[in-house]
């Protein structure tokens, strides 16, 4: 290698994204739609009335799992999101109104198709994990996956 050829790393998510005011928008945008769309309504009743401390946490573990600051760990330790989520009941319906609210964000503030559906897919399958309530089977052929709207 050259001396002036130096490789660069390839940016992380977070960085082509736009870094911190994207990732704070989408997960304001995130919020506004839990606390406005009535088809998030069981998703938004499991949060307290005021949304500021859970959209500062949000942010925080957005921001480290993305590839960005690892604010959330720096602050809390290990986010163990399944465990932390465990006292509520979940399912696909709050999984699903939960990727609802997540998908019109990312829409909402990633310009990037390909980007968009790679988070997209990550955050369907994060949510996916956490489900934590026995339901009945969903019908043969059904995406139950969380992937798709």
């Amino acid at each position: 290698m050259q001396p002036d050829q130096r490789s660069t790393p390839p940016l992380s998510p977070y960085e082509l994204i736009g870094g911190e005011p994207t990732v704070r928008a989408i997960v304001k945008r995130f919020y506004e739609l839990m606390d406005t769309l009535p088809e998030a309504w069981s998703v938004r009743r499991m949060h307290g009335e005021d949304l500021s401390g859970s959209e500062e946490k949000l942010f925080l573990f957005l921001s480290g799992w993305l590839g960005g600051p690892n604010l959330y760990v720096e602050r809390y330790g290990s986010p163990f999101l399944r465990a932390r989520h465990l006292p509520f009941s979940i399912g696909r319906a709050e999984r699903d109104q939960w990727m609802l609210c997540m998908r019109q964000a990312l829409d909402e503030f990633v310009g990037d198709a390909a980007m968009r559906t790679r988070l997209h897919e990550s955050l369907a399958a994060l949510a996916n994990h956490m489900r934590n309530r026995a339901e009945s089977s969903a019908p043969a052929g059904s995406d139950d996956d969380g992937s798709k709207p």
